[in-house]
């Protein structure tokens, strides 16, 4: 019974160790195991996903990588967990705006000496300034997607309104404009899906020179709701309660709640992100005639804010230049389009967006590329406390805003005021 015991014992203290060693393995022949935790959850992508974790396995057989599956809905507190538990992936997808705490707060390994050459000269500077937090580079952006406009041509034909693309794009008061005239007999000129309103109103002001974060001398942040950041939060709010030609019960909506009512003519245009187009093409109604459309621009041109996917290793990670190998492999011009083309989303890489399959006009692919020059990093990119000032100040100040339920002077003290206090517990 003794000798059973010690066993039982020795067992289970076996397993806890196992339980508590994170990211990659070794085994006893001396080949490294990595884990890499994948955000992919549209079929295209994770089937190119796994794919090329197949391929890098086939062909590098002391080097196996072990796909894991995450998911964006609760990325950042999994990622938390697993970091303070040890048990984090060596290799971590997921969006530039969701590294900054992660790095300063140590979890992420820099990447600055890790990656090769080759890498760093593909990715243009302004897409690794969204990674690039202090003097170190946390991640690498590979996947982005501007917004654009999905818009019903018959409607737009129908009214004779001017077709804007990105060289001739809409400003801003003209697309008010163009809503008045899609609007009538219970339809809409625009649907906004607003649930989570910050990052589109933030993203989007960028193309009417909006800034709201301003950074001192000091290295300090105040956010100042200036004239040209209310250009595009007094648009919408103005189509949704004077014009009416936006639905106002959207508003609270998801990106996929407005579909359904596009497809039945409700709403002419709906603002979405590029990668959208993929679920319009799978569930559109036979015969319907789409296209998309490159979203306002004002005094910032066709410029808006970017948040790419990004890939990133774990300081704890015992191996470090393999997973950057790694990510090497996984970006190279040929998989990037394979990985872009999964997700309907654009790549960062210049090679890859030279690619012909993202020129063609089929799906709006060729619209999306020609605004690939003109993403920038999303203004909140490298805001220690963003994510607080977003979700207790910022959403819920827009969300009444845009509802009519405060007008734009109480917005803008709260923005501000409320928003200051949020962010200066994290600049002290």
């Amino acid at each position: 019974m003794r000798t059973r015991i010690t066993l039982l014992v020795a067992l289970a203290l076996t397993l806890l160790l196992a339980g508590c060693t994170g990211g990659g393995s070794d085994a006893d022949d001396g080949r490294i195991t990595l884990r890499f935790q994948s955000l992919a959850w549209q079929d295209e992508s994770v089937r190119a996903n796994k794919e090329l974790v197949r391929e890098w396995n086939a062909t590098h057989p002391d080097v196996r990588v072990e796909y894991v599956q995450g998911s964006w809905d609760s990325v950042h507190d999994q990622l938390l967990t697993s970091f303070e538990g040890g048990e984090a992936p060596d290799v971590i997808h997921d969006a530039s705006d969701d590294l900054a705490d992660f790095a300063y707060g140590g979890y992420l390994a820099d990447l600055t000496d890790l990656l090769p050459e080759r890498l760093k000269s593909d990715i243009p500077r302004r897409s690794w300034e969204t990674t690039t937090f202090g003097d170190g580079v946390y991640g690498v952006p590979f996947l982005q997607e501007p917004r654009v406009l999905i818009a019903n041509t018959e409607l737009l034909k129908k009214a004779g309104v001017r077709i804007p693309t990105p060289e001739h794009p809409w400003s801003w008061p003209e697309f008010r404009q163009v809503t008045e005239q899609l609007s009538g007999d219970g339809r809409y000129g625009v649907a906004w899906p607003l649930k989570e309103p910050v990052s589109a109103t933030l993203n989007l002001s960028l193309s009417a020179g909006g800034q709201l974060f301003h950074r001192g001398t000091d290295g300090k942040v105040t956010v100042r709701f200036e004239e040209a950041d209310q250009v595009v939060p007094r648009t919408i709010h103005d189509q949704a309660n004077t014009d009416h030609s936006a639905s106002s019960s959207t508003l609270g909506s998801g990106g996929s709640d407005t579909l359904p009512g596009f497809f039945a003519g409700k709403y002419a245009m709906v603002p979405l992100g590029f990668s959208y187009r993929q679920q319009i093409v799978q569930q559109a109604p036979e015969g319907f005639d789409w296209q998309v459309l490159p979203a306002p621009a004002g005094a910032g041109g066709l410029t808006q804010g970017v948040s790419p996917q990004t890939l990133s290793i774990a300081e704890d990670s015992p191996h470090k230049r393999a997973a950057a190998e790694f990510i090497d492999f996984l970006l190279r011009p040929a998989n990037m389009v394979r990985l872009a083309l999964g997700d309907w989303m654009l790549p960062t890489g210049t090679q890859a967006l030279k690619d012909p399959a993202l020129h063609t006009d089929e799906h709006g692919w060729a619209t999306g590329t020609a605004l690939a020059a003109h993403l920038r990093p999303a203004p909140a990119q490298s805001v220690r406390g963003y994510p607080e000032w977003k979700d207790k100040v910022a959403t819920p100040a827009l969300q009444e805003y845009y509802s009519g339920a405060i007008g734009l002077d109480e917005l803008r003290t709260r923005l501000e005021e409320d928003g200051n206090l949020v962010l200066a517990r994290y600049q002290r």
